[in-house]
């Protein structure tokens, strides 16, 4: 008789493909072809058809199991040559059990078993707001396939992909194919979109516990080289919105004694996919390779690992690969240990730590990098985990690339917890910054982070999709505060007001201060960015005219197309109200003392005789 032996093939089928038997590896080989056909309405039909080989003469297959990692699967289907097969679901904790008996019973070496699953699930493919997201699962185990090919159809109006992750297929004929190599162990990832809009309601809560009035700021989401923002209202006004030299906005506000307020930020911002450049200059740069709290570069650990890596791309890999996300650690928000603290424990990170030490390594090698800290969209917490505790935000570096010129995220942290889905090259449509941590490793604070006792469980953060995001005009108001007239014996001088009234920042520009006779004659001031709701003033002084000048003047301000002009008198004789207070006073006293010495001459005077 021959032996009959039923082999149960059970695959986990979600991020990964795992054979569970190598008993069934070594007595057939399997053959796959994946399709994954998109839909219209982000629905995917998959099908497997799967081919069993049989390499000896004394087993046959009569069942199968898939385990799939997709929660949500609908109108299963299952056939063999024999005809139609009932499959058998059960859920579990890791997504759907599907198991078929089959009709054939194929028996005899080399003889072949051919039978097709399909289902309908919703956890491949995503629209969030205006990008398409197409997820296809990698292979744990590559040499228990014979072959393992996927063809991916997309609807036709999508277009090209923004990216594929990795960079390994092209879209013909609305189909991507990819073998079993290409598709490795973290899979692909498949991006439709030119960019992400997002609308925000950020909350911030400030408190002086202070006997004497303090000067505080909060940190507003700033426009960066991989995002534009526009801010539509601040409540309370700030006193002004300053711009630091990582990029940050901050919104100044003075608080007096016992005073406490409620801030709402209202705004809209763009994420795009590739970089602007941004230039920075050798002296700026060296400013981001500085040791800084969390970021120990002089640690003899942390040197010998940048000798070791290098570069980049050698230390992102290294963080990915040798820390572990430790998801525990979210939920009993245990403080942030740094690049040396996680280097003595790496099996417990969360992405400050996975942060800190590509940032440690990469300023100990000589690379500028910084922190970014902001908002992350994630469908999956488990791929793709937050973890900045205040609100649930994220955090990733970015190191400055000097042939881009320009500052490239990466987010190691999702590059390690996605199984190797690829961070650095490409980093996606889901990262927008609030925050930029380079010349402190501690400050500012971005928004979610500003909590007082009576809100501290509060939700202070608000992301939602948005459709569009309207080009604004920058609005720049000018202003001045020249006096009337000056005296020509002295610098004429005052102070020039340069206003954002618009809701996007300013961009860089020459200011142009002309002049009849007053010297210099015309002179040009660089202008820097302001944010929305900032304003900058500017000290103007002018060569001392001389003493028998007796001129009105005309200064004009002018940036691009608008400007401003103030006439001014120069001339000995100045008559204004301080003037005139001053010679009423001056007239007064001499009045006064004139009187005195009247009435003193007027005085009899008598000597006692002795």
């Amino acid at each position: 008789m021959k032996k009959i032996l039923i082999i149960l093939f059970v695959f986990i089928f979600s991020l990964y493909l795992i054979p569970s038997h190598v008993f069934a590896e070594s007595n057939f080989t399997t053959d796959y072809a994946v399709t994954y056909n998109v839909l219209e309405n982000a629905l995917t039909h998959v099908t497997f058809n799967i081919t069993l080989a049989n390499k000896t003469s004394q087993y046959y297959a009569s069942s199968y199991s898939i385990q799939v990692g997709f929660k949500n699967i609908e109108n299963v289907l299952a056939s063999d040559n024999g005809g139609k097969i009932t499959p058998q679901i059960s859920k579990n904790d890791d997504g759907n059990n599907i198991e078929i008996v089959f009709n054939d019973r194929v028996v005899g070496l080399d003889k072949k078993l051919s039978f097709s699953i399909s289902f309908d699930t919703k956890d491949i493919a995503q629209k969030s707001g205006k990008i398409w997201d197409i997820n296809i699962p990698g292979l744990s185990e590559q040499k228990a396939y014979n072959a393992f090919n996927v063809n991916v159809i997309v609807p036709k109006f999508l277009g090209n992909p923004s990216y594929i992750k990795p960079d390994t297929g092209k879209l013909i004929n609305n189909n991507l194919i990819f073998t079993k190599e290409e598709l490795g162990e973290s899979g692909i990832s498949i991006s439709f979109g030119k960019e992400q809009i997002y609308n925000f309601n950020l909350l911030y809560h400030l408190k002086n516990s202070n006997l004497f009035p303090v000067k505080t700021e909060i940190a507003l989401p700033p426009s960066t080289n991989y995002q534009d923002v526009q801010i539509f209202s601040i409540e309370p006004s700030p006193q002004n919105v300053t711009r630091d030299i990582d990029g940050n906005w901050l919104a100044q506000y003075i608080l007096a004694p016992g005073k406490k307020i409620d801030i709402t930020v209202n705004g809209k911002a763009k994420i795009w996919l590739n970089p602007r450049k941004e230039q920075l200059s050798d002296t700026e740069l060296k400013e981001y390779v500085k040791e800084q709290p969390y970021w120990e570069t002089n640690k003899k650990e942390i040197k010998d690992l940048a000798l070791k890596l290098k570069t980049p791309y050698a230390i992102y890999q290294y963080v990915v690969n040798t820390l572990t996300y430790d998801y525990n650690r979210v939920q009993e928000n245990q403080p942030r240990v740094g690049a040396y603290g996680v280097l003595k424990n790496p099996s417990s990170a969360v992405c400050l730590e996975f942060t800190d030490l590509f940032i440690a390594i990469a300023r100990a090698a000589g690379i500028p990098a910084r922190e970014v800290n902001g908002f992350a969209f994630t469908q999956n917490s488990k791929e793709r985990p937050l973890s900045l505790v205040k609100d649930i935000l994220h955090a990733w570096p970015e190191y400055y690339d000097n042939e881009l010129q320009g500052w490239i995220m990466i987010d190691p942290t999702w590059g390690n917890t996605t199984g190797g889905v690829d961070y650095f090259y490409t980093l996606d449509f889901d990262h927008f910054a609030f925050a930029i941590k380079g010349i402190s490793s501690t400050y500012p604070i971005p928004a979610g982070g500003y909590k007082i006792s009576d809100n501290a469980i509060g939700k202070d953060i608000d992301v939602k999709f948005g459709d569009n995001f309207a080009a604004q005009a920058q609005s720049l108001i000018i202003s001045e505060d020249f006096a009337k007239g000056y005296f020509p014996g002295l610098n004429p001088q005052g102070n020039i007001f340069i206003k954002n009234n618009g809701q996007i920042i300013s961009l860089p520009q020459e200011i142009v201060i002309t002049t009849g006779f007053l010297q210099p004659l015309s002179q040009k001031i660089y202008l820097r960015a302001i944010p929305p709701f900032g304003f900058t003033k500017i000290p103007i002084k002018f060569k001392k005219p001389s003493f028998l000048t007796n001129k009105t003047e005309t200064v004009r301000i002018a940036i691009n197309d608008s400007y401003i002009a103030k006439k001014i008198r120069i001339t000995p004789f100045i008559l204004n109200q301080w003037t005139i207070l001053g010679g009423t006073i001056f007239v007064s006293v001499i009045i006064g003392i004139s009187f005195a010495i009247y009435k003193t001459g007027n005085l009899s005077f008598f000597r006692r005789k002795r």
